[in-house]
């Protein structure tokens, strides 16, 4: 709602003080239906495929999630021409940059031991250069899609979206929503922390990873590479 209405480079600061969701950052919460919100503010270009990067390959997540054993895109959907015809409106929810599921296993703790998910993930980019990356955990009928036969208890996402918003040609705010359902008997008043601490190492790795440089390197070479196969394209096809 805010990337699709606000004005040009005012981030998060558009949204509607009447706004009955309260954008606000929640890190302390005993209620489970209630998710974890933290929202902070980034040096660099908002480039939301990099940022989801930091989420979905291991050797980033590791960086910043002490939890993680293994992550990846187990299931990658290559047709996002025919996704962006059934998701519609462009301009209200994004052009389907990336969409596919994704598998995630966690390690244990002094709380909560191993834990699987399997999550439909996709990152919407909008034309202004904000993105919403965003993810639903798949339901138990399709369990036959878990790898491997030994199965842990199963944490369950059932709203993730980190949004990214532009503030400036070199800056931008990121919004982090987590509901997760951590599966078994634990209280949520044990785990929400947990969630929370990890939101904020993800955010301290985030702004080491945009302020380096490292996301202008590869923006450069993605540009060099397109107009490499446009001109192939052209040597190609035109008669």
């Amino acid at each position: 709602r805010t990337i699709v209405n606000r004005e040009k480079y005012l981030g998060f600061e558009a949204a509607d003080k009447n706004d009955p969701f309260k954008w606000k950052t929640l890190e302390k919460n005993n209620n489970p239906n209630v998710p974890v919100n933290s929202i902070t503010s980034l040096k660099g270009p908002c480039v939301g495929e990099r940022f989801a990067l930091m989420i979905m390959d291991l050797e980033a997540r590791k960086k910043w999630d002490p939890q993680i054993e293994n992550v990846y895109e187990a299931y990658p959907i290559r047709d996002l021409d025919t996704a962006n015809i059934v998701i519609g409106d462009s301009k209200k929810y994004g052009d389907c940059a990336r969409l596919g599921i994704g598998y995630c296993k966690t390690k244990s703790n002094v709380v909560v031991s191993p834990r699987e998910q399997l999550t439909l993930c996709g990152i919407q980019d909008f034309p202004d250069s904000s993105s919403m990356i965003w993810g639903v955990e798949m339901e138990d009928r399709h369990d036959h899609l878990l790898p491997g036969e030994e199965r842990t208890v199963r944490a369950r996402s059932h709203l993730f979206s980190t949004t990214l918003v532009p503030t400036g040609p070199d800056s931008f705010d990121v919004e982090y929503v987590l509901q997760l359902e951590i599966g078994g008997k634990i209280p949520s008043f044990l785990t929400t922390p947990i969630v929370s601490e990890t939101c904020k190492l993800l955010f301290k790795e985030a702004k080491k990873y945009f302020a380096s440089g490292e996301v202008e390197k590869y923006l450069r070479a993605k540009e060099a590479i397109e107009d490499t196969f446009s001109g192939r394209k052209g040597i190609l096809f035109v008669p």
